[in-house]
């Protein structure tokens, strides 16, 4: 079976590799990978090189230019993939496209399978994050996929509301969760040394994107955010990139600035998995709105401050805090999560998007799946 994995950023391929790499050693499959967004981007740090450093073949390069970050580039970005996606999968000829999540080059990818036939394969589905036109993204993608893994119950719930067979729903939990326990933790004078820093007592990761359907308030919020973290003197601040969102260039400046002039603080363009992972090991906090802090900081018993209403209507563990961008509540959650009190409060805390085996499960399902079946969908109405 022939199955044409598709990655868009550097965050979502950490998530297909753990998934790829399972079915590429199973016989069954066929694996084809096809690299698009912001993996090209030299402003982005070209992640592509990332991907082929790790001796996966990449199958097809999908170019969308994303040259700026505002709606009329990123429309002409999403044409372009729309139109070179389809050229690749007539090409390719897949069985099915596997994606995960919400961005529009996935978008694109959806589109062009959907006109082409060719059944898709969705992860991630029934999630709400409505700071985000994201929101609207994926339960369109769901709409045009025919078997979906989701990570949470409540996830499965959603997807089945929006007409969706319950046959072709699979609570799997989520791969990022998974990979926590597949990666090699870096201890912390080496990590020092990678990224050409010094930690200090307290760390903070901070991974900060656009709201996409705040526009007229972005700038403003993003400048009290840091208005905040600039009393955090005495910790050292891990700054992440933005995803190539609509207003992701000035958040970059912004970071890029703070960082010139506060000498505790680094900007990393892009860190994989390993490193990450070990980083997320090692911090004493998350900060930001970046999905990371919900999904997966749980599960290094470590608090995440999440900040306005990007991932608003996620699920998430007791040791998420929810924060506005006003500096005084801000600095106020922050000190709160950095008490013994709350602290010994999360030892013990269950992420609701761990399940054993993901990969391992998501593999036997789809190896009992009649793909030629599933083109035909049917709206499923709700029982009253």
């Amino acid at each position: 079976m022939k199955i044409c994995f598709i990655t868009g950023s550097r965050a979502e391929f950490d998530l297909l590799k753990i998934l790829y790499l399972e079915l590429e050693k199973d016989n069954f499959f066929k694996t084809k990978l096809l690299v698009t967004g912001a993996h090209l981007s030299k402003y982005f740090g070209k992640t592509l090189n990332y991907i082929k450093k790790q001796n996966i073949k990449v199958d097809g390069v999908i170019n969308i230019s994303i040259k700026n970050d505002d709606i009329k580039n990123i429309s002409n970005s999403f044409s372009l993939g729309v139109k070179k996606f389809s050229l690749i999968f007539e090409k390719i000829k897949p069985d099915a496209i596997l994606i995960l999540g919400d961005r529009y080059e996935i978008f694109a990818s959806a589109i062009s399978a959907c006109f082409n036939k060719i059944p898709i394969i969705h992860l991630h589905g029934g999630e709400r994050t409505e700071g985000l036109i994201d929101e609207s993204i994926r339960h369109s993608i769901t709409k045009m996929s025919h078997l979906h893994f989701v990570s949470t119950n409540e996830y499965k719930k959603r997807v089945i509301q929006l007409g969706e067979n319950k046959k072709n729903v699979f609570n799997v939990g989520s791969l990022g969760v998974e990979a926590i326990n597949k990666v090699n933790i870096i201890k912390k004078k080496v990590l020092q040394k990678k990224l050409n820093l010094n930690f200090k007592d307290k760390i903070v990761l901070i991974s900060y994107h656009p709201e996409t359907l705040e526009k007229s308030n972005n700038n403003k919020n993003f400048n009290k955010f840091l208005k905040a973290l600039k009393n955090l003197k005495d910790f050292t601040l891990v700054f992440t990139m933005p995803n190539a969102d609509i207003g992701y260039k000035n958040i970059t400046k912004g970071i890029s600035k703070f960082v010139l002039e506060n000498k505790n603080s680094i900007l990393v363009k892009s860190l994989g998995h390993e490193q990450y992972f070990s980083l997320c090991r090692h911090i004493d906090l998350m900060i930001g709105n970046s999905s990371s802090g919900i999904i997966e900081i749980p599960s290094f018993k470590k608090p995440s401050i999440n900040v306005g209403i990007r991932q608003k209507g996620r699920a998430r563990a007791m040791s998420v805090i929810d924060s506005s961008h006003e500096t005084k509540e801000l600095l106020k959650k922050i000190n709160f999560c950095l008490t013994k009190k709350f602290r010994s409060k999360i030892v013990n805390i269950r992420n609701p998007y761990y399940k054993k085996n993901t990969s391992k499960n998501i593999k036997n399902i789809l190896k009992k799946i009649e793909f030629k079946k599933l083109i035909l969908k049917k709206f499923i109405d709700l029982k009253k």
